[in-house]
């Protein structure tokens, strides 16, 4: 079974300078840059994010679609699995 998932992630800096990840998994896929680089400006503006008095979205500095694919080889979990039924040979 393969499961896709598209996450949009935006970086900024915070207050003290470090790279701040902000990860959107059911943001819509179509989005320009313009619309991102604003909503990502009005976040930061608002500063309305704060911990331990450090602004968490202070200055944006990137925004990405991530596309994740997942492939199971196998899933033994909540009653999936069958159980294994042993062989022996006779001589």
């Amino acid at each position: 079974m393969v499961t896709k998932s598209k996450t949009l992630q935006l970086v900024f800096l915070n207050g003290d300078d470090k790279k701040v990840t902000l990860a959107l998994p059911d943001a819509a896929d179509h989005l320009t840059s313009v619309e991102v680089k604003t909503a990502m400006k009005t976040i930061a503006e608002a500063d309305a994010f704060a911990k331990d008095g450090v602004d968490v979205y202070k200055i944006p500095k990137s925004a990405s679609y991530v596309e994740r694919v997942v492939t199971n080889l196998f899933d033994d979990s909540a009653g999936n699995s069958k159980r294994a039924t042993t062989v022996q040979a006779h001589n």
